[in-house]
Protein backbone atom coordinates (compact mmCIF):
# COMPACT_ATOMS: atom_id res chain seq x y z
CA UNK A 1 0.00 0.00 0.00
CA UNK A 2 1.38 3.23 -0.76
CA UNK A 3 1.62 6.10 1.66
CA UNK A 4 -0.94 8.65 -0.24
CA UNK A 5 -3.50 5.64 0.13
CA UNK A 6 -2.93 5.21 3.92
CA UNK A 7 -2.96 9.38 4.48
CA UNK A 8 -6.18 8.36 2.36
CA UNK A 9 -7.80 5.66 4.83
CA UNK A 10 -7.03 7.75 7.81
CA UNK A 11 -8.68 10.47 6.24
CA UNK A 12 -11.93 8.34 5.80
CA UNK A 13 -11.37 7.43 9.35
CA UNK A 14 -11.44 10.33 11.17
CA UNK A 15 -14.61 11.03 9.27
CA UNK A 16 -16.22 8.05 9.82
CA UNK A 17 -15.24 8.43 13.51
CA UNK A 18 -17.06 11.89 13.91
CA UNK A 19 -20.53 10.85 12.96
CA UNK A 20 -23.22 11.65 16.08
CA UNK A 21 -26.39 10.67 15.69
CA UNK A 22 -28.24 14.03 14.87
CA UNK A 23 -26.45 16.05 13.45
CA UNK A 24 -26.87 19.92 11.82
CA UNK A 25 -23.56 21.12 9.68
CA UNK A 26 -25.01 24.10 8.40
CA UNK A 27 -26.51 26.65 9.71
CA UNK A 28 -24.69 27.37 12.69
CA UNK A 29 -27.34 27.69 16.05
CA UNK A 30 -27.53 31.81 15.41
CA UNK A 31 -26.97 32.36 11.68
CA UNK A 32 -27.92 36.14 10.18
CA UNK A 33 -28.58 36.03 6.13
CA UNK A 34 -30.76 38.20 4.06
CA UNK A 35 -31.72 35.05 1.85
CA UNK A 36 -35.22 34.94 1.81
CA UNK A 37 -34.87 30.77 2.34
CA UNK A 38 -32.33 28.81 3.93
CA UNK A 39 -31.68 24.61 3.72
CA UNK A 40 -30.69 23.34 7.18
CA UNK A 41 -27.68 20.24 5.87
CA UNK A 42 -26.78 17.22 8.24
CA UNK A 43 -27.54 13.84 9.13
CA UNK A 44 -29.38 11.19 11.69
CA UNK A 45 -29.51 7.32 11.58
CA UNK A 46 -31.37 6.36 9.30
CA UNK A 47 -33.53 4.28 11.02
CA UNK A 48 -35.85 7.00 12.91
CA UNK A 49 -37.44 10.03 11.13
CA UNK A 50 -36.23 12.98 11.83
CA UNK A 51 -38.79 15.96 11.98
CA UNK A 52 -38.42 20.05 11.60
CA UNK A 53 -40.86 22.04 13.31
CA UNK A 54 -43.35 18.51 13.44
CA UNK A 55 -43.08 17.56 10.08
CA UNK A 56 -40.61 14.70 9.14
CA UNK A 57 -38.22 15.52 6.64
CA UNK A 58 -38.77 13.20 3.66
CA UNK A 59 -36.15 13.35 1.49
CA UNK A 60 -32.98 11.59 2.79
CA UNK A 61 -29.84 9.68 1.56
CA UNK A 62 -29.47 6.06 2.11
CA UNK A 63 -27.35 6.73 5.22
CA UNK A 64 -29.88 9.33 6.59
CA UNK A 65 -28.35 12.79 5.18
CA UNK A 66 -30.73 15.79 4.83
CA UNK A 67 -30.87 19.01 3.04
CA UNK A 68 -34.68 20.58 3.21
CA UNK A 69 -34.93 24.13 2.25
CA UNK A 70 -37.33 26.43 4.03
CA UNK A 71 -38.59 30.09 3.41
CA UNK A 72 -37.53 32.94 5.57
CA UNK A 73 -39.23 35.69 7.24
CA UNK A 74 -38.06 39.00 7.79
CA UNK A 75 -36.72 38.79 11.59
CA UNK A 76 -36.08 35.75 13.61
CA UNK A 77 -36.97 32.38 12.33
CA UNK A 78 -37.25 28.79 14.72
CA UNK A 79 -36.64 25.66 13.36
CA UNK A 80 -36.88 22.83 16.00
CA UNK A 81 -34.98 19.55 14.70
CA UNK A 82 -35.92 16.42 16.03
CA UNK A 83 -34.81 13.05 16.19
CA UNK A 84 -35.36 10.63 18.91
CA UNK A 85 -35.09 12.07 22.16
CA UNK A 86 -32.51 14.61 20.47
CA UNK A 87 -33.18 18.03 19.81
CA UNK A 88 -31.47 20.99 18.23
CA UNK A 89 -33.37 24.23 17.84
CA UNK A 90 -31.39 27.12 15.14
CA UNK A 91 -32.44 30.50 14.97
CA UNK A 92 -31.99 31.88 11.51
CA UNK A 93 -32.56 35.46 11.56
CA UNK A 94 -33.16 37.26 8.08
CA UNK A 95 -32.09 40.88 7.30
CA UNK A 96 -33.39 43.27 4.74
CA UNK A 97 -30.87 43.09 2.09
CA UNK A 98 -32.75 47.15 0.71
CA UNK A 99 -31.30 49.96 2.28
CA UNK A 100 -33.31 51.22 5.31
CA UNK A 101 -35.79 53.78 4.68
CA UNK A 102 -36.35 56.98 6.19
CA UNK A 103 -38.26 57.19 8.82
CA UNK A 104 -39.87 60.72 8.88
CA UNK A 105 -38.38 63.91 7.38
CA UNK A 106 -35.09 62.77 6.75
CA UNK A 107 -32.72 60.96 4.42
CA UNK A 108 -31.96 57.40 4.27
CA UNK A 109 -29.33 56.02 6.33
CA UNK A 110 -25.97 55.70 4.80
CA UNK A 111 -27.64 56.68 1.23
CA UNK A 112 -25.75 59.85 0.98
CA UNK A 113 -23.05 60.25 -1.86
CA UNK A 114 -20.22 60.40 -2.32
CA UNK A 115 -19.91 57.50 1.05
CA UNK A 116 -15.71 58.56 0.45
CA UNK A 117 -13.16 61.16 0.23
CA UNK A 118 -13.51 61.59 -3.68
CA UNK A 119 -10.65 63.33 -5.88
CA UNK A 120 -11.60 64.14 -9.75
CA UNK A 121 -10.11 66.46 -12.60
CA UNK A 122 -11.42 69.79 -12.89
CA UNK A 123 -14.70 70.27 -15.50
CA UNK A 124 -15.66 66.44 -14.56
CA UNK A 125 -19.07 65.58 -13.34
CA UNK A 126 -19.75 64.79 -9.70
CA UNK A 127 -22.43 63.04 -9.10
CA UNK A 128 -24.47 62.51 -5.72
CA UNK A 129 -27.38 60.48 -4.77
CA UNK A 130 -29.68 60.35 -1.66
CA UNK A 131 -32.63 58.26 -0.85
CA UNK A 132 -35.39 60.47 0.72
CA UNK A 133 -39.39 60.32 1.36
CA UNK A 134 -41.36 60.85 -1.70
CA UNK A 135 -42.33 64.13 -2.92
CA UNK A 136 -39.07 65.95 -1.25
CA UNK A 137 -37.17 68.94 -2.64
CA UNK A 138 -33.92 67.57 -2.29
CA UNK A 139 -30.39 69.99 -3.18
CA UNK A 140 -26.78 69.50 -2.62
CA UNK A 141 -24.52 72.54 -1.31
CA UNK A 142 -20.82 72.44 -2.85
CA UNK A 143 -18.83 75.43 -2.25
CA UNK A 144 -21.07 77.78 -2.81
CA UNK A 145 -22.82 75.70 -5.80
CA UNK A 146 -26.33 74.63 -5.17
CA UNK A 147 -27.16 71.23 -7.24
CA UNK A 148 -30.84 70.18 -7.13
CA UNK A 149 -31.30 66.07 -7.28
CA UNK A 150 -34.23 64.91 -9.11
CA UNK A 151 -36.70 61.55 -8.14
CA UNK A 152 -35.14 58.59 -10.10
CA UNK A 153 -37.28 56.71 -11.44
CA UNK A 154 -37.66 52.55 -11.93
CA UNK A 155 -34.43 52.20 -9.19
CA UNK A 156 -33.26 48.45 -9.93
CA UNK A 157 -31.04 46.12 -7.64
CA UNK A 158 -28.64 43.95 -9.62
CA UNK A 159 -28.14 40.60 -7.53
CA UNK A 160 -24.49 39.42 -6.18
CA UNK A 161 -22.37 37.77 -8.59
CA UNK A 162 -23.06 34.29 -6.89
CA UNK A 163 -26.71 34.62 -8.01
CA UNK A 164 -24.91 33.28 -11.45
CA UNK A 165 -24.28 30.06 -9.60
CA UNK A 166 -28.47 28.79 -8.51
CA UNK A 167 -29.47 30.89 -12.17
CA UNK A 168 -31.64 33.24 -9.88
CA UNK A 169 -29.71 36.84 -11.38
CA UNK A 170 -32.55 39.29 -12.21
CA UNK A 171 -32.88 42.53 -11.38
CA UNK A 172 -34.76 43.21 -8.09
CA UNK A 173 -36.78 46.59 -7.93
CA UNK A 174 -35.19 48.90 -5.41
CA UNK A 175 -37.33 49.97 -1.85
CA UNK A 176 -37.06 53.82 -1.24
CA UNK A 177 -37.03 57.02 -3.23
CA UNK A 178 -34.08 57.97 -5.12
CA UNK A 179 -32.68 61.35 -5.69
CA UNK A 180 -30.15 62.16 -8.32
CA UNK A 181 -27.87 64.99 -9.56
CA UNK A 182 -24.94 66.24 -11.25
CA UNK A 183 -22.58 69.34 -11.45
CA UNK A 184 -19.30 70.21 -12.56
CA UNK A 185 -16.12 72.16 -10.61
CA UNK A 186 -13.53 73.58 -12.43
CA UNK A 187 -11.63 75.25 -9.58
CA UNK A 188 -8.49 73.42 -8.12
CA UNK A 189 -8.82 72.33 -4.60
CA UNK A 190 -10.83 71.26 -1.61
CA UNK A 191 -14.49 71.13 -2.05
CA UNK A 192 -15.28 70.11 1.44
CA UNK A 193 -18.18 67.78 2.33
CA UNK A 194 -21.11 68.05 0.09
CA UNK A 195 -24.40 69.19 2.63
CA UNK A 196 -27.62 67.95 1.43
CA UNK A 197 -30.75 69.73 2.24
CA UNK A 198 -34.19 67.85 2.32
CA UNK A 199 -37.50 69.78 2.68
CA UNK A 200 -40.98 68.41 2.97
CA UNK A 201 -44.27 69.41 4.47
CA UNK A 202 -42.55 73.39 5.32
CA UNK A 203 -39.87 71.65 7.21
CA UNK A 204 -36.08 71.75 6.00
CA UNK A 205 -33.48 69.10 7.53
CA UNK A 206 -29.61 68.89 6.34
CA UNK A 207 -26.97 66.89 6.38
CA UNK A 208 -23.54 66.15 4.96
CA UNK A 209 -22.24 63.56 3.27
CA UNK A 210 -19.17 61.11 4.68
CA UNK A 211 -16.91 61.60 1.90
CA UNK A 212 -15.16 65.19 0.75
CA UNK A 213 -14.59 66.03 -2.41
CA UNK A 214 -11.28 67.42 -4.09
CA UNK A 215 -10.37 68.86 -7.65
CA UNK A 216 -7.00 67.95 -8.79
CA UNK A 217 -5.15 70.36 -10.33
CA UNK A 218 -4.31 70.04 -13.85
CA UNK A 219 -0.81 71.13 -14.11
CA UNK A 220 0.55 69.41 -10.87
CA UNK A 221 1.33 65.71 -11.69
CA UNK A 222 0.74 63.15 -9.36
CA UNK A 223 1.99 60.33 -10.46
CA UNK A 224 1.65 56.65 -9.18
CA UNK A 225 4.42 54.22 -10.04
CA UNK A 226 3.67 50.33 -8.87
CA UNK A 227 5.68 49.18 -6.30
CA UNK A 228 4.23 45.24 -5.85
CA UNK A 229 5.04 42.20 -8.52
CA UNK A 230 1.50 42.66 -10.22
CA UNK A 231 -0.71 45.41 -9.22
CA UNK A 232 -4.80 44.77 -9.55
CA UNK A 233 -6.17 47.01 -12.06
CA UNK A 234 -9.80 47.29 -11.46
CA UNK A 235 -12.72 49.01 -13.31
CA UNK A 236 -13.68 50.93 -10.85
CA UNK A 237 -12.41 51.71 -6.78
CA UNK A 238 -13.34 48.81 -4.97
CA UNK A 239 -13.26 45.09 -5.54
CA UNK A 240 -16.94 44.84 -6.57
CA UNK A 241 -15.41 46.04 -9.73
CA UNK A 242 -13.92 43.56 -12.34
CA UNK A 243 -10.16 43.35 -13.01
CA UNK A 244 -8.38 44.66 -15.81
CA UNK A 245 -4.57 43.05 -16.68
CA UNK A 246 -2.16 43.18 -13.78
CA UNK A 247 0.03 45.79 -14.07
CA UNK A 248 4.29 44.65 -13.42
CA UNK A 249 6.04 46.08 -10.93
CA UNK A 250 7.36 49.53 -12.37
CA UNK A 251 4.59 50.57 -14.42
CA UNK A 252 3.94 54.61 -13.69
CA UNK A 253 0.86 56.57 -14.62
CA UNK A 254 -0.72 59.83 -13.80
CA UNK A 255 -3.32 60.04 -11.62
CA UNK A 256 -6.78 61.32 -12.71
CA UNK A 257 -9.04 60.66 -9.73
CA UNK A 258 -9.35 59.03 -6.37
CA UNK A 259 -11.82 57.30 -4.29
CA UNK A 260 -11.32 55.70 -0.69
CA UNK A 261 -7.97 54.34 -1.00
CA UNK A 262 -8.12 54.21 -4.71
CA UNK A 263 -6.37 55.42 -7.58
CA UNK A 264 -7.54 56.32 -10.86
CA UNK A 265 -4.60 56.20 -13.38
CA UNK A 266 -4.73 58.00 -16.59
CA UNK A 267 -5.70 54.61 -19.26
CA UNK A 268 -8.44 54.37 -17.04
CA UNK A 269 -7.72 51.59 -14.83
CA UNK A 270 -8.10 51.87 -10.88
CA UNK A 271 -5.56 50.52 -8.16
CA UNK A 272 -5.09 50.96 -4.67
CA UNK A 273 -2.72 53.12 -3.01
CA UNK A 274 -0.87 51.03 -0.92
CA UNK A 275 0.40 48.93 -3.97
CA UNK A 276 1.85 52.07 -5.47
CA UNK A 277 4.31 55.04 -4.52
CA UNK A 278 3.07 58.22 -5.04
CA UNK A 279 4.81 61.24 -6.32
CA UNK A 280 4.62 64.48 -8.42
CA UNK A 281 6.53 64.74 -11.70
CA UNK A 282 7.19 67.46 -14.16
CA UNK A 283 4.98 66.02 -17.04
CA UNK A 284 2.66 62.71 -17.25
CA UNK A 285 4.43 59.99 -18.01
CA UNK A 286 4.42 59.26 -21.84
CA UNK A 287 6.70 56.98 -23.95
CA UNK A 288 7.74 56.57 -27.68
CA UNK A 289 8.64 53.10 -29.10
CA UNK A 290 10.70 52.47 -31.84
CA UNK A 291 11.73 49.16 -32.42
CA UNK A 292 10.67 45.77 -31.13
CA UNK A 293 12.28 42.46 -30.95
CA UNK A 294 11.67 38.78 -30.25
CA UNK A 295 13.95 35.54 -29.48
CA UNK A 296 13.53 32.15 -28.16
CA UNK A 297 14.65 31.44 -25.00
CA UNK A 298 14.20 28.12 -22.92
CA UNK A 299 10.29 26.65 -24.01
CA UNK A 300 9.46 30.39 -25.09
CA UNK A 301 9.37 33.44 -27.83
CA UNK A 302 10.63 36.70 -25.00
CA UNK A 303 9.90 39.48 -27.17
CA UNK A 304 11.49 42.72 -25.98
CA UNK A 305 9.59 46.78 -26.32
CA UNK A 306 12.00 48.88 -25.16
CA UNK A 307 10.61 52.09 -23.77
CA UNK A 308 10.86 55.45 -22.40
CA UNK A 309 9.14 55.02 -19.46
CA UNK A 310 7.33 51.70 -18.10
CA UNK A 311 3.46 52.67 -19.26
CA UNK A 312 0.58 50.50 -18.52
CA UNK A 313 -0.27 47.50 -20.71
CA UNK A 314 -3.27 45.65 -21.66
CA UNK A 315 -3.39 42.17 -22.41
CA UNK A 316 -6.52 40.12 -24.85
CA UNK A 317 -6.32 36.80 -25.74
CA UNK A 318 -8.14 35.09 -28.59
CA UNK A 319 -8.69 32.12 -31.03
CA UNK A 320 -4.94 31.83 -32.37
CA UNK A 321 -4.11 35.08 -31.19
CA UNK A 322 -2.82 37.37 -28.32
CA UNK A 323 -3.06 41.23 -28.66
CA UNK A 324 -0.39 43.66 -26.18
CA UNK A 325 -1.44 47.31 -26.17
CA UNK A 326 1.04 49.50 -24.50
CA UNK A 327 -1.04 52.74 -23.16
CA UNK A 328 0.49 56.21 -23.29
CA UNK A 329 3.02 55.47 -25.93
CA UNK A 330 3.41 56.85 -29.07
CA UNK A 331 4.83 54.85 -31.87
CA UNK A 332 8.02 56.06 -33.77
CA UNK A 333 8.11 52.63 -35.11
CA UNK A 334 10.15 51.64 -38.59
CA UNK A 335 11.55 48.52 -37.77
CA UNK A 336 10.51 45.10 -36.01
CA UNK A 337 12.54 41.82 -35.92
CA UNK A 338 10.67 38.90 -35.77
CA UNK A 339 12.00 35.70 -37.24
CA UNK A 340 10.29 32.35 -38.32
CA UNK A 341 8.96 31.33 -35.01
CA UNK A 342 7.46 27.89 -33.50
CA UNK A 343 4.71 29.76 -32.13
CA UNK A 344 4.29 32.89 -34.02
CA UNK A 345 3.25 32.94 -37.70
CA UNK A 346 2.87 36.93 -37.87
CA UNK A 347 2.98 39.88 -35.86
CA UNK A 348 0.62 43.07 -36.68
CA UNK A 349 0.70 46.45 -35.04
CA UNK A 350 -1.15 49.62 -35.26
CA UNK A 351 -1.00 53.22 -33.62
CA UNK A 352 -4.15 53.93 -31.05
CA UNK A 353 -5.24 57.34 -31.86
CA UNK A 354 -7.28 59.37 -29.90
CA UNK A 355 -9.38 62.52 -30.40
CA UNK A 356 -7.80 64.03 -27.70
CA UNK A 357 -4.23 65.35 -27.38
CA UNK A 358 -1.31 63.45 -28.48
CA UNK A 359 0.18 62.09 -25.26
CA UNK A 360 -2.90 60.10 -24.77
CA UNK A 361 -2.00 58.00 -27.67
CA UNK A 362 -1.61 53.93 -27.83
CA UNK A 363 -0.07 51.34 -29.69
CA UNK A 364 -1.55 47.65 -30.20
CA UNK A 365 0.40 44.59 -31.44
CA UNK A 366 -0.96 42.06 -32.32
CA UNK A 367 0.32 38.06 -32.71
CA UNK A 368 -1.07 35.73 -34.94
CA UNK A 369 -0.21 32.51 -33.50
CA UNK A 370 0.30 28.87 -35.00
CA UNK A 371 -1.20 27.10 -32.70
CA UNK A 372 -5.32 26.96 -31.52
CA UNK A 373 -3.93 26.58 -28.00
CA UNK A 374 -2.09 29.32 -25.64
CA UNK A 375 0.37 28.06 -22.87
CA UNK A 376 0.77 31.16 -20.91
CA UNK A 377 2.39 34.35 -20.28
CA UNK A 378 4.29 36.69 -18.43
CA UNK A 379 4.53 40.55 -18.39
CA UNK A 380 7.82 42.28 -16.89
CA UNK A 381 9.48 44.99 -16.83
CA UNK A 382 13.23 45.19 -16.25
CA UNK A 383 13.86 49.01 -16.43
CA UNK A 384 12.16 50.51 -19.11
CA UNK A 385 12.15 47.61 -21.01
CA UNK A 386 9.07 45.67 -21.16
CA UNK A 387 9.46 41.72 -21.53
CA UNK A 388 6.14 39.55 -23.29
CA UNK A 389 7.09 36.13 -22.84
CA UNK A 390 4.60 33.87 -24.54
CA UNK A 391 5.25 30.10 -23.89
CA UNK A 392 5.63 26.95 -26.48
CA UNK A 393 3.44 24.29 -26.08
CA UNK A 394 5.06 21.48 -23.66
CA UNK A 395 7.81 19.16 -25.47
CA UNK A 396 5.88 15.89 -24.71
CA UNK A 397 8.07 13.46 -26.20
CA UNK A 398 6.99 11.13 -28.77
CA UNK A 399 7.64 7.50 -29.81
CA UNK A 400 7.22 3.71 -28.32
CA UNK A 401 7.17 5.22 -24.97
CA UNK A 402 4.38 8.14 -25.21
CA UNK A 403 2.07 4.91 -25.64
CA UNK A 404 2.60 3.99 -22.13
CA UNK A 405 3.19 7.66 -20.40
CA UNK A 406 1.75 9.72 -22.78
CA UNK A 407 2.32 12.62 -20.24
CA UNK A 408 6.05 12.26 -20.67
CA UNK A 409 7.78 15.65 -20.40
CA UNK A 410 5.05 17.30 -18.86
CA UNK A 411 4.90 19.45 -15.16
CA UNK A 412 1.18 19.51 -13.88
CA UNK A 413 1.04 21.44 -10.33
CA UNK A 414 -2.48 19.83 -8.35
CA UNK A 415 -3.73 22.55 -5.89
CA UNK A 416 -5.70 20.74 -3.17
CA UNK A 417 -8.05 23.46 -1.92
CA UNK A 418 -8.23 25.03 1.29
CA UNK A 419 -6.09 22.93 3.91
CA UNK A 420 -6.71 23.45 7.54
CA UNK A 421 -8.79 23.93 10.86
CA UNK A 422 -8.63 27.53 9.91
CA UNK A 423 -9.68 26.64 6.30
CA UNK A 424 -11.86 23.63 6.45
CA UNK A 425 -14.18 24.33 2.86
CA UNK A 426 -17.68 23.00 2.31
CA UNK A 427 -18.73 20.10 4.92
CA UNK A 428 -20.75 17.31 4.64
CA UNK A 429 -23.80 16.73 5.80
CA UNK A 430 -22.08 14.21 8.81
CA UNK A 431 -19.13 17.46 9.41
CA UNK A 432 -16.61 16.10 7.16
CA UNK A 433 -14.23 18.82 5.56
CA UNK A 434 -13.99 19.63 1.43
CA UNK A 435 -10.43 19.55 2.84
CA UNK A 436 -10.20 16.44 3.38
CA UNK A 437 -11.78 15.07 0.11
CA UNK A 438 -9.48 17.73 -1.85
CA UNK A 439 -6.40 16.09 -0.57
CA UNK A 440 -7.41 12.25 -0.82
CA UNK A 441 -8.46 12.80 -4.46
CA UNK A 442 -5.75 15.40 -5.16
CA UNK A 443 -3.12 12.26 -4.45
CA UNK A 444 -4.85 9.84 -6.51
CA UNK A 445 -4.62 12.04 -8.84
CA UNK A 446 -0.91 12.39 -8.60
CA UNK A 447 -0.65 9.14 -8.62
CA UNK A 448 -1.85 8.84 -11.93
CA UNK A 449 -0.65 11.42 -13.81
CA UNK A 450 2.60 10.25 -12.84
CA UNK A 451 1.71 6.76 -14.08
CA UNK A 452 1.17 8.70 -17.36
CA UNK A 453 4.77 10.03 -17.37
CA UNK A 454 3.94 13.24 -16.29
CA UNK A 455 6.05 15.22 -13.38
CA UNK A 456 3.71 16.58 -10.74
CA UNK A 457 3.80 19.09 -8.19
CA UNK A 458 1.52 19.42 -5.10
CA UNK A 459 0.91 22.52 -3.36
CA UNK A 460 0.14 20.52 -0.26
CA UNK A 461 0.60 17.37 0.70
CA UNK A 462 -0.81 17.60 4.42
CA UNK A 463 -2.65 19.63 6.64
CA UNK A 464 -1.42 23.20 6.00
CA UNK A 465 -2.26 26.47 6.17
CA UNK A 466 -2.22 27.84 2.71
CA UNK A 467 -4.02 31.15 1.28
CA UNK A 468 -5.12 32.03 -2.32
CA UNK A 469 -2.00 33.93 -2.90
CA UNK A 470 0.83 31.36 -1.51
CA UNK A 471 -1.10 29.01 -4.46
CA UNK A 472 -0.57 31.31 -6.60
CA UNK A 473 2.78 32.23 -6.18
CA UNK A 474 3.69 28.67 -6.12
CA UNK A 475 2.19 28.74 -9.65
CA UNK A 476 4.17 31.37 -10.69
CA UNK A 477 7.28 30.10 -9.44
CA UNK A 478 7.13 26.20 -10.85
CA UNK A 479 6.14 27.28 -14.19
CA UNK A 480 3.72 24.51 -14.91
CA UNK A 481 2.35 23.19 -18.20
CA UNK A 482 -0.61 23.01 -16.58
CA UNK A 483 -2.58 24.30 -12.90
CA UNK A 484 -5.20 22.24 -11.63
CA UNK A 485 -7.08 23.46 -8.31
CA UNK A 486 -9.40 20.42 -6.78
CA UNK A 487 -12.27 21.72 -5.12
CA UNK A 488 -16.15 20.17 -3.88
CA UNK A 489 -19.12 22.65 -4.42
CA UNK A 490 -21.48 24.17 -1.80
CA UNK A 491 -24.46 26.60 -2.69
CA UNK A 492 -25.28 30.45 -0.89
CA UNK A 493 -28.38 30.27 1.66
CA UNK A 494 -30.95 30.65 -1.24
CA UNK A 495 -29.58 27.78 -3.47
CA UNK A 496 -31.54 24.01 -3.60
CA UNK A 497 -29.28 21.73 -1.67
CA UNK A 498 -31.07 18.90 -2.37
CA UNK A 499 -31.64 19.32 -6.02
CA UNK A 500 -28.10 20.67 -6.86
CA UNK A 501 -25.15 18.18 -7.36
CA UNK A 502 -22.52 17.56 -10.71
CA UNK A 503 -19.23 18.10 -11.76
CA UNK A 504 -18.57 22.07 -12.46
CA UNK A 505 -15.27 23.87 -13.94
CA UNK A 506 -14.02 27.26 -13.87
CA UNK A 507 -11.75 29.67 -16.18
CA UNK A 508 -10.66 32.91 -16.47
CA UNK A 509 -7.87 33.38 -19.23
CA UNK A 510 -9.26 32.41 -22.42
CA UNK A 511 -5.74 29.67 -22.92
CA UNK A 512 -7.74 27.68 -20.24
CA UNK A 513 -10.95 27.80 -21.75
CA UNK A 514 -10.53 24.48 -23.85
CA UNK A 515 -9.43 22.65 -20.74
CA UNK A 516 -11.74 23.61 -18.62
CA UNK A 517 -14.78 22.38 -21.29
CA UNK A 518 -12.91 19.39 -22.40
CA UNK A 519 -12.65 18.32 -18.57
CA UNK A 520 -16.26 18.67 -17.76
CA UNK A 521 -17.41 17.23 -20.65
CA UNK A 522 -15.57 14.23 -20.19
CA UNK A 523 -15.78 13.43 -16.44
CA UNK A 524 -19.38 13.97 -17.00
CA UNK A 525 -19.77 11.55 -19.55
CA UNK A 526 -17.00 9.28 -18.42
CA UNK A 527 -18.33 9.12 -14.68
CA UNK A 528 -22.17 9.49 -15.85
CA UNK A 529 -22.10 12.35 -13.71
CA UNK A 530 -24.72 15.29 -13.88
CA UNK A 531 -23.38 18.54 -14.97
CA UNK A 532 -23.26 21.71 -12.67
CA UNK A 533 -21.71 23.73 -16.09
CA UNK A 534 -18.84 25.54 -17.01
CA UNK A 535 -18.28 29.24 -15.76
CA UNK A 536 -16.11 32.19 -16.84
CA UNK A 537 -14.78 32.68 -13.06
CA UNK A 538 -12.28 35.39 -11.78
CA UNK A 539 -10.66 33.60 -8.97
CA UNK A 540 -7.38 33.74 -7.51
CA UNK A 541 -6.42 30.02 -8.82
CA UNK A 542 -8.13 30.47 -11.92
CA UNK A 543 -6.00 34.13 -12.51
CA UNK A 544 -2.61 32.95 -13.06
CA UNK A 545 -1.54 33.74 -16.44
CA UNK A 546 1.54 32.26 -16.73
CA UNK A 547 -0.44 28.28 -17.83
CA UNK A 548 -3.54 27.01 -18.45
CA UNK A 549 -5.37 27.37 -14.76
CA UNK A 550 -9.06 25.69 -14.25
CA UNK A 551 -10.53 24.90 -10.69
CA UNK A 552 -12.17 22.03 -10.49
CA UNK A 553 -15.35 21.77 -8.18
CA UNK A 554 -16.10 18.00 -8.23
CA UNK A 555 -19.40 17.61 -6.78
CA UNK A 556 -21.46 18.94 -3.90
CA UNK A 557 -20.70 18.34 -0.33
CA UNK A 558 -23.95 19.44 0.66
CA UNK A 559 -26.26 17.58 -1.62
CA UNK A 560 -27.30 13.93 0.38
CA UNK A 561 -26.88 11.94 -2.45
CA UNK A 562 -24.00 13.42 -4.05
CA UNK A 563 -21.62 13.63 -0.62
CA UNK A 564 -22.32 9.93 -0.71
CA UNK A 565 -20.48 9.27 -4.41
CA UNK A 566 -17.65 11.47 -2.92
CA UNK A 567 -17.27 9.55 0.04
CA UNK A 568 -17.16 6.44 -2.23
CA UNK A 569 -13.06 5.49 -2.09
CA UNK A 570 -13.66 3.42 -4.87
CA UNK A 571 -15.42 6.26 -6.84
CA UNK A 572 -12.42 8.39 -5.58
CA UNK A 573 -10.02 6.49 -7.25
CA UNK A 574 -12.38 5.87 -10.66
CA UNK A 575 -12.65 10.33 -10.72
CA UNK A 576 -8.97 10.66 -10.40
CA UNK A 577 -8.41 8.27 -13.41
CA UNK A 578 -10.78 9.76 -15.47
CA UNK A 579 -9.06 12.87 -14.75
CA UNK A 580 -6.20 11.99 -15.82
CA UNK A 581 -7.48 10.16 -18.99
CA UNK A 582 -8.99 13.65 -19.78
CA UNK A 583 -5.74 15.65 -19.69
CA UNK A 584 -4.05 12.82 -21.79
CA UNK A 585 -6.90 12.94 -24.38
CA UNK A 586 -7.06 17.09 -24.10
CA UNK A 587 -3.04 17.32 -24.82
CA UNK A 588 -3.75 14.64 -28.07
CA UNK A 589 -6.29 16.88 -29.25
CA UNK A 590 -4.60 20.18 -28.39
CA UNK A 591 -0.87 19.06 -30.46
Amino acid sequence: MSQNNEDNNQLQQDSESKQESLFITYPSRNHKTTSDRIFLIGTASPEAEVTVNGKPINERSRSGHFAPSFPLQIGENIFTVRHQNEEIILKITRNSNQPPLPIGIAFGQDSLTPTKDIARMPGELICFQAIAPPNANISVLLAAQTIPLLSKSQVVNLPGNLAVLTGDNQPVPSAGEYYQGCAKAEKPGELGQPEFKLSLRGKTVSQKAPGKVTILSPTTFEVAEVTVEEGVARTGPSTTYSRLTPLPKGTKALITGKEGDYLRLDYGGWIKANETRIFTDAAPPRSVIRSAIARQIQGATEIRFPLQVPVPVTVEQGDRYLTLTLHNTTAQTDTIRLDDDPLIERLDWQPILTSRVQNEQGVRYKFYLKTDQQWGYKLQYVGTTLLLTLRHPPAVKSGISSVYKPLTGMKILIDAGHGSENDLGARGPNGYPEKNVTLIVSKLLQDELINRGASVYMTRKAEEDLYPKDRVEMINQQVPDLALSVHYNALPDYGDALKTQGIGTFWYHSQAHSLAVFLHNYLVEKLDRPSYGVFWNNLALTRPAIAPSVLLELGFMINPYEFEWIMNSQEQKKLAKALADGIVEWVKSSE
